[in-house]
This record gives structure tokens, C-alpha cells and sequence, in this order.
């Protein structure tokens, strides 16, 4: 993958998000990792994200689409507009973290809010180093949410 699926992204994003009426600064670069994200930047957002981000999670699912139509494989693509989803991802690793610390502190386990698959991962993710700490899933759907435990000291090998 490279300058060729590039130009095919930006292009089907483009056209998309135009034919939408989303207008505005898009920006498209590929990651480390293989990935691409695009960055829109825009006037009255909140139409194009939707609660909780359901409405950029339609249009992604729609673009996601066209572009596996366009080159024939499936391609990660990540779309953030107005950076609502660095500023989701950042707001569900200090919960992460402040849940954390409180259980580790009180010994108690705590349950987050219902997450989507996604935010669960970060969680987890966040929380993977800590020796202190056990995360789990539990739930059905979209009331699945992650439970964090205080866990034994685990033993340095």
C-alpha cells in the first residue's frame, strides 16, 4: 500500500464527505503502522459527529466501504472530525487511569460507563502495565462495560 491507495483514499473521502456537505480543511496522512487517518476540521461539527459519535461512525462504515469496493482489499481507516476522537481517547485513558488509581487505593472494583468495542480496548490497553490492576469485560451489546479490580502484586519474572 502506498502513494497509490493514498490518492484513492483521499479522493473517495473527498467526494463522500462533499456529497454529505461536510466542507472543510481534510486532511489525510498514513501512520507508522500501515494506517490512515483522516482529519477534518469543520464549521457545526456536532451534525457530522452525532451522539457519542455514531454519525462519523456511519460515515466512516460508508467510506470504509467504498475504498475496499475501489481497491479490491480491506484498508484501517480512521476519520476524526473537529478531533473528537483524540479528545474521546483522551478523556476515556484519564478515566482509565483515575478508576485505577481510586480501586488500587480502596481495594474495591469499580465499573466504567458502557464503552464501545474501541474504547474498551484503550482502557485495557492503558491499563495492561499496571501490576495492581485486572481489567475485565462484562455485558451484553452495547451495555458491555469493563470492570477494574485490585489484583494481587504480580511477581516480577
Amino acid at each position: 500500500m502506498g502513494q497509490d491507495t493514498l490518492r484513492v483514499i483521499e479522493q473517495t473521502a473527498k467526494d463522500l464527505l462533499h456529497k454529505i456537505g461536510l466542507e472543510g480543511d481534510i486532511r489525510i496522512s498514513q501512520k507508522e503502522d500501515g494506517s490512515f487517518a483522516i482529519d477534518v476540521t469543520c464549521q457545526d461539527p456536532q451534525l457530522y459527529i452525532g451522539e457519542k459519535g455514531q454519525t462519523t461512525a456511519e460515515i466512516l462504515y460508508i467510506l470504509k466501504s467504498m475504498v475496499r469496493r475501489k481497491l479490491g482489499e480491506p484498508v484501517y481507516v480512521a476519520l476524526d472530525i473537529n478531533d473528537y476522537q483524540k479528545n474521546k481517547e483522551r478523556y476515556v485513558r484519564e478515566l482509565a487511569r483515575t478508576t485505577a488509581d481510586e480501586v488500587s487505593l480502596l481495594k474495591t472494583p469499580k465499573e466504567l460507563p458502557a464503552m464501545s468495542p474501541a474504547e474498551r480496548r484503550i482502557v485495557h490497553m492503558e491499563l495492561q502495565e499496571r501490576s495492581d490492576i485486572e481489567t475485565e469485560s462484562a455485558g451484553e451489546g452495547e451495555e458491555r462495560r469493563v470492570i477494574i479490580r485490585y489484583g494481587k502484586q504480580k511477581k516480577e519474572s
